[in-house]
């Protein structure tokens, strides 16, 4: 009988399921561009590069951006991730993506193990198909075919189930790495095999020799003549733990040959503090050995022997013995199809088991300092947040020296790492810190009426009156490079707006970021919010802090145009504030001054060329070609040494052109600017909408008429007329500082100050009014009065 299941079962998985998954695997493959990946093999959509793997076991990474470095790993595969929802079969599609990940892996020179569970229902799967299959043909016409549909399936039990399924789960692996050109080798295993030392000598040795002939073993209890499962007693120890279940077997399997990484996919994102599913669960990113005591756990999963709690007891296991280990969700259609790769990239995914404790508060605790921290800030008077801001102001002054010699640690480590623009950007001197001052006191000025200031009444009926007020927007997450004169400038924002406030800045600053944290919280302190405003510390990358939407309300990115794209990639869930480039564009018109046209120039493309309001692209009219005007601005680059990039109609009018430009949406920010020649204002402006950034855009021409037409059609967050791009600025447009321009055309647009970290909410005031009252015969009526707003304090 049993042989008749193995010959059809496996003539049925050769039949349907080979051709699947060899187009599967086909189909996958070519979906990745060759030129992403940096390997001689392009069949997998996830890219991967080699890198050096070599690490001596014992003891576990203490951080997850360490696990890139993990060369021998083990992937747990459980049952509920291998079996479909029906738990009779498997889930095809999730194991030829679990598959390919394993083979990137492989194929990077890493040493990778599956732990897999599926024998059992691949068995069941099986059987079940044989017995009916089995059914007398007259009995099931006799039976009628409604009743057959009705037909009841025996129980099945497991070890025949397993015994049944083990070659056929076997083809499956072997013919899903076939397709990527890599080996697999079969393994089944008791607990004999690890208590017995000369079994125990003969299973190390295999599995060596498979690892070094780059072969993945694929390891499975053998379920066939496993004997029932005992008690836990023997987890208690670090020395000895016995085979019950897969998490048992891959915990010793980890330790047994000093893997450095092992990874338990289930069907939960992780360990949670309390049960997956309760009101208050919140996902475990970092879990230490003794945390289990404050750690409830729910009932196991739909299949397979071992619950979350046998998992982490293993895990712990494991960690002893000197294994990472991650525990992750396997089954998620939306992360499954990277969730090893994303894992071992270091990437914040599933629970995270550690030795190391770090010695502050995790990014998450902070988050929730930083949101009650806020709430109590927005409930001061308004007086009060100004004398937190005014207390800030005289502590940049009066620590000066301090903050200096910090400043000098940064200098001084980033001198030959950074480019001459960031290190500009990184030093702080007495004139910016004096500059700072000013600018945080023009913020406790304007901070009086900023939070819950009405800005609209409205009488809906009578006795119901409704109002609009602004109130802060939550938390903010400020990620900013190189400049640490940004925190105080978004600090003091924060605190006007009443705002909590996470900052994550450049490692290039540590040692000023520091000392001005340290500055605000003690000007924090004076009003008792001080955890108001957090300083991330950790080793948090910035792509997992945009994960955190449950915590964050908005992100502010503060540098490179690539950071803020980056960082508008990573986002998920979370608004950005922001501007992904600025190229800003200057059009000198044929009335233009001659010498308005140079200062302009010269100020807007020399001052600062590093600054995002920097001028990138110069417009100029054609008649104003081989004229005196035109030959000045010349002369003026050429003396400052700005290297001249020609647009293709500009060198279309020079004998002997500088270099042409490889791209009109360039943003250079160095001394570099193209130049192009345009026929109109009209023109100019149609350049501006296809290649500019919706930043700051110039006219410089004496014509009134020409310039109005100029400002109200160019579709930018900043429009001027003969000023300079350099204008575009929190400070020089008097709002005090700004956590930065924005080019988004939703809530707050251009330097962004206090009033862009405003948003609204509306309060309604009645005696017990409802709204069948308004129907048709009720008896109120709709009156919907405007009424007068209270004037806003201008002092």
């Amino acid at each position: 009988m049993l042989s008749q299941v193995y010959r059809s079962g496996f003539q049925a998985f050769r039949q349907h399921l080979l051709p699947w998954v060899q187009s599967t695997a086909l189909s996958r493959s070519h979906r990745v561009q060759p030129s992403a990946i940096r390997h001689v093999r392009s069949w997998s959509n996830i890219p991967f590069i080699t890198v050096p793997l070599s690490r001596t076991h014992g003891k576990s990474f203490a951080h997850r951006s360490e696990l890139k470095h993990a060369k021998r790993i083990v992937v747990k595969l459980g049952s509920a991730v291998v079996t479909r929802g029906d738990e009779c079969g498997l889930a095809l599609g999730r194991l030829a993506s679990i598959v390919e990940q394993v083979s990137v892996l492989q194929n990077q020179g890493r040493e990778m193990m599956l732990v897999t569970s599926g024998a059992v229902a691949f068995g069941k799967q099986r059987l079940r198909h044989e017995i009916l299959l089995s059914q007398s043909v007259r009995q099931a016409l006799h039976s009628g075919q409604n009743q057959l549909k009705e037909m009841a399936i025996p129980v099945l039990e497991a070890r025949a189930c397993a015994a049944a399924g083990q070659s056929g789960l076997m083809a499956l692996y072997e013919a899903m790495f076939t397709q990527y050109s890599i080996c697999a080798a079969q393994i089944l295993v008791t607990n004999l095999d690890f208590h017995d030392e000369q079994k125990r000598r003969n299973l190390n040795g295999t599995l060596h020799e498979l690892l070094r002939m780059n072969i993945v073993p694929i390891v499975n209890t053998n379920d066939a003549v496993v004997p029932p499962a005992e008690p836990n007693s023997d987890l208690q120890g670090v020395n000895v733990i016995s085979v019950k279940d897969n998490d048992s077997l891959a915990a010793r399997l980890a330790v047994e040959m000093k893997t450095d990484l092992l990874i338990v996919l289930s069907d939960v994102e992780g360990l949670f503090d309390s049960p997956p599913g309760s009101d208050d669960a919140k996902l475990i990113d970092i879990f230490y050995p003794g945390d289990q005591q404050s750690v409830t756990f729910g009932t196991k999963s739909r299949v397979g022997m071992g619950g979350m709690e046998a998992k982490v007891k293993a895990a712990l296991w494991a960690l002893q013995g000197g294994t990472s280990v991650v525990i992750a969700n396997g089954t998620h259609p939306k992360v499954s199809g990277h969730v090893i790769t994303d894992i071992v990239e270091g990437k914040k995914v599933g629970t995270f088991f550690s030795e190391v404790k770090p010695a502050g508060p995790t990014v998450e605790q902070q988050g929730e300092m930083a949101r009650a921290g806020g709430r109590m800030l927005a409930t001061l008077e308004p007086e009060q947040r100004a004398e937190i801001i005014h207390h800030l102001a005289d502590l940049l002054t009066d620590q000066r020296d301090e903050i200096l010699l910090a400043n000098k640690k940064d200098l001084e480590e980033a001198e030959g790492r950074l480019a001459a623009p960031l290190l500009k950007r990184l030093s702080l001197s007495t004139s910016k810190l004096n500059s700072l001052a000013i600018g945080l006191r023009q913020i406790a000025a304007s901070s009086q009426d900023s939070v819950g200031r009405v800005l609209r009444r409205t009488r809906i009926a009578k006795n119901l009156e409704l109002e609009q007020v602004t109130v802060p927007i939550g938390v903010l997450l400020v990620i900013f490079e190189s400049r640490p004169d940004c925190l105080p400038q978004v600090a003091a924002l924060a605190i006007a707006s009443g705002n909590g406030l996470l900052l994550k800045g450049g490692k290039e600053a540590t040692h000023s970021n520091r000392i001005l944290h340290l500055l605000a919280q003690e000007a924090l302190s004076i009003h008792g919010v001080k955890e108001a405003i957090q300083l991330v510390n950790t080793r948090e990358e910035v792509e997992d802090l945009c994960r955190l939407d449950k915590m964050i309300d908005l992100i502010i990115p503060r540098g490179s145009s690539q950071l803020v794209r980056d960082i508008q990639k990573a986002a998920k869930g979370i608004p950005v504030m922001g501007h992904s480039e600025g190229i800003c564009h200057m059009y000198v018109d044929s009335e233009a001054s001659v010498d308005k046209a140079t200062r302009l120039v010269r100020d807007s493309k020399c001052e600062y060329p590093a600054a995002c309001n920097a001028l990138e692209t110069l417009l100029i009219h054609r008649d104003l070609l081989r004229t005196p005007l035109f030959d000045q601005i010349i002369d003026m680059l050429r003396v400052e040494q700005v290297k001249i990039h020609a647009g293709p109609k500009f060198a279309s009018y020079l004998t002997f052109s500088p270099s042409e430009v490889k791209s009109l949406r360039t943003e250079y920010g160095d001394l570099e600017l193209c130049i192009e020649v345009v026929d109109s204002v009209q023109e100019a402006i149609d350049h501006i909408h296809k290649y500019g950034s919706s930043h700051t855009d110039v006219i410089v021409t004496e014509n009134e008429k020409t310039a109005e037409f100029f400002l109200q059609h160019v579709d930018s967050a900043c429009v001027f007329w003969n000023a300079s791009t350099r204008f575009s600025d929190g400070y020089r447009f008097g709002l005090g500082a700004e956590v930065g321009i924005s080019t988004s055309r939703i809530h707050a647009r251009g330097p962004v100050g206090l009033e862009g970290l405003l948003t609204t909410k509306w309060l309604l005031r009645g005696q017990d009014h409802v709204v069948s009252d308004f129907s048709e015969h009720g008896s109120l009526k709709y009156l919907h009065e405007n009424l007068p707003v209270p004037q806003r304090n201008t002092n």
